[in-house]
């Protein structure tokens, strides 16, 4: 059925309870995944700034100049964002993340650490929770439903570095384009505050109700979502 209990706890950790229990200081939540395919499209004409009468010019004619992966965890609570650039996704750029964070403070000495991910292949079901558990014994990976990453507030900030940082796409090479992202994480996290996050468990049992009233009934086990390991 389409109302099964699922995605609860990830909402529940954006309101810092776990399980019906509130969580202590020492404990930390971050939302983390992958952006794919960030190019570095070097244009043929130059880019022409705005101008007081004149919108921003881009060439629409450019060079390929390779791509690459942007790998980052954000801090629910605290907006901050955690990440680094790979040649291209998977279970070892991932982990590679995992590394970069938990072995900073304050996540090395924390209670522990919520991971919150999707079910893309780089850290999908029992066996990733299992990997991170065996690396790092405080690290919790907890994964969004399927078909239900829109739960996952790192998508807010992916949307904020494509406006932001990657649209217009004119980079000279790759080196640019992770040079740019570093500057932004930087000035991110010595500005940014929390996403004011508004949509609760009661907000995801109403929405599946109505999911399930407008289900057929012989199509409900077509419809239904299986929760996520």
């Amino acid at each position: 059925m389409i109302t099964e209990h699922i995605g609860l706890a990830r909402l529940d950790l954006y309101a810092r309870t776990f399980e019906g229990v509130p969580l202590g200081e020492d404990e930390y939540v971050l939302s983390t995944d992958e952006k794919t395919s960030i190019q570095a499209r070097c244009r043929c004409h130059p880019t022409l700034a705005p101008g007081q009468t004149r919108a921003m010019r881009v060439s629409h004619e450019y060079g390929r100049g390779g791509a690459l992966a942007y790998l980052a965890a954000y801090d629910v609570h605290r907006a901050e964002i955690h990440g680094h650039c790979e040649p291209t996704t998977g279970i070892v750029p991932f982990m590679a993340l995992v590394e970069q964070v938990m072995t900073q403070e304050t996540y090395a000495s924390a209670k522990r650490v919520f991971w919150i991910v999707d079910n893309g292949s780089s850290h999908r079901g029992r066996r990733s929770i299992d990997r991170m558990a065996a690396r790092f014994p405080n690290a919790v990976l907890v994964h969004t439903p399927v078909h239900a990453s829109w739960l996952n507030q790192i998508e807010i900030f992916f949307s904020i570095v494509q406006r932001k940082v990657v649209s217009p796409n004119d980079f000279t090479d790759l080196a640019e384009v992770r040079e740019r992202l570093r500057g932004f994480e930087d000035r991110y996290n010595a500005t940014a505050q929390p996403f004011q996050w508004r949509f609760t468990t009661s907000d995801l049992d109403d929405l599946l109700a109505r999911l399930d009233r407008n289900t057929p009934a012989d199509r409900q086990g077509e419809s239904s979502v299986t929760p996520a390991a």
